[in-house]
């Protein structure tokens, strides 16, 4: 496996989290350029992958939480943070909220997450390389359902 001390992430985790944005990025775009009717399919299939993202990223805490020691405070911290971000996903579809308050919160939740994994790099539990991937995917991540909500909000 890739080293955990090295600088820079693994070329296939950086190909695959950069693959991951087509969703994210295409559906902050298109919600611009359709036709109005199809808006609200375009905003449900970003927030629906929002979701998935958000449980994916929480997992991730899981596994790192699981690698630690079981006296490791730290390593309980980032389990109970687990399974934060996946059920603010949930939360936020399953409300029946407005879509202008759905989109701010899926942001919130992928700010906490992104303040989680930089925890889990300065407590040593991710690895020193995590922060080059995820910097990069949270900015385009945020960006898009920024541009997103906005397009709700001037529309």
């Amino acid at each position: 496996m890739h080293p955990f001390d090295a600088e820079k992430p693994p070329q296939l985790a950086v190909l695959l989290g950069y693959a991951g944005l087509l969703p994210f990025v295409s559906g902050a775009a298109g919600i611009w350029v359709i036709p109005l009717g199809w808006r609200p399919y375009v905003l449900d299939a970003l927030l629906d992958f929002a979701a998935v993202i958000l449980a994916f990223m929480g997992a991730i805490h899981w596994g790192l939480a699981m690698r630690a020691e079981e006296t490791d405070e730290n390593a309980k911290l980032q389990l109970g943070l687990s399974v934060v971000p996946p059920l603010l996903g949930w939360a936020a579809l399953a409300s029946g909220l407005p879509i202008a308050l759905t989109l701010p919160i899926f942001l919130l939740a992928f700010i906490g997450l992104y303040l989680a994994d930089m925890h889990a790099v300065r407590v040593g539990l991710a690895p020193q390389w995590y922060p080059a991937l995820r910097t990069p995917l949270t900015l385009v991540v945020c960006t898009s359902l920024l541009l997103a909500w906005a397009s709700v909000l001037i529309r």
